[in-house]
């Protein structure tokens, strides 16, 4: 029979791999020149991560949201996706009456 894993369980070892992928980001980000740095902001800046075609912002809410209008990707920066859970309900039908087709 096998074990069932608990959510806290999950949830440590979730944090242990941010943790790993944040340190090694972080050493990336070391060993790379300012240089190179800035030709991988200009050549992926507001580009869809799953269609790589440019990507609009729209504010709603008070939120910013990056927007893919070819593929239908919603984007969001560090600290939106806080914003908009501490408000959730109010926020997804604003998201659902600006996006309905």
């Amino acid at each position: 029979m096998p074990l069932k894993t608990s959510s806290s369980e999950n949830e440590y070892f979730a944090r242990e791999e941010a943790i790993k992928l944040r340190k090694l980001t972080s050493q990336q980000k070391k060993e790379m020149s300012s240089a190179e740095r800035q030709k991988l902001k200009d050549l992926h800046f507001m580009h869809c991560p799953k269609c790589g075609l440019e990507m609009k912002t729209i504010k709603i809410n008070d939120v910013d949201i990056d927007k893919c209008f070819s593929c239908g990707g919603l984007f969001f920066d560090d600290g939106e996706l806080e914003k908009v859970t501490r408000r959730a309900s109010e926020f997804f039908k604003s998201v659902d009456n600006v996006f309905k087709n």
